[in-house]
């Protein structure tokens, strides 16, 4: 039983990738997947790209890059949100693919992008680096391509259609 619970989680491990315009659900999902994978107590770590950055770069610069790594590595299950949200340099580009290097094949990393595929040359500020990290990312993973509107602009939406509504009720109960 334990056996078939274990290849069961193995899926759930899977390397992900949820692509979509901002506000379709895409952290949600990746969030959703880091939660059951660490209810069933796999190390689990998310983090936003931009963050993950920044933390690589001050350990670059501490001499401590070899530490952080094998830290972030260590997780059965990665979450790195919003991929391409903020420009990256070619500095934060090369940290990036030695952490991929060190994770592929061994652990789950799950990514969030508004950005398709063709467009992470511009994300990662180098084709070479691009082509290198989206090779690892892809080859075992899936691709879940999210469409439709930003709920956050959905809900917006209702929020004044039904504000709308009330100011026309009032009008009318007052033209009376």
């Amino acid at each position: 039983m334990l056996d078939f619970v274990e290849k069961r989680l193995h899926k759930i491990l899977h390397p992900a990738v949820f692509l979509g315009p901002p506000g379709v659900g895409k952290t949600h999902l990746a969030s959703a997947l880091g939660l059951v994978a660490a209810k069933h107590r796999f190390s689990t770590y998310y983090i936003n790209c931009h963050q993950l950055i920044e933390q690589l770069k001050k350990a670059h610069f501490e001499n401590r890059l070899p530490d952080k790594l094998r830290i972030l590595a260590k997780y059965r299950m990665l979450i790195i949100d919003e991929i391409g949200y903020l420009p990256m340099d070619i500095q934060g580009a090369n940290l990036f693919f030695q952490l991929i290097a060190r994770r592929y094949e061994k652990t789950s990393t799950v990514f969030t992008s508004n950005k398709t595929f063709s467009q992470w040359n511009e994300v990662f500020a180098d084709v070479t680096i691009a082509s290198a990290i989206l090779d690892r990312v892809l080859h075992h993973c899936t691709v879940i391509n999210i469409k439709g509107e930003s709920y956050r602009l959905k809900e917006r939406k209702e929020f004044m259609r039904h504000k709308q509504q009330i100011v026309n009720t009032l009008f009318e109960q007052g033209s009376t």
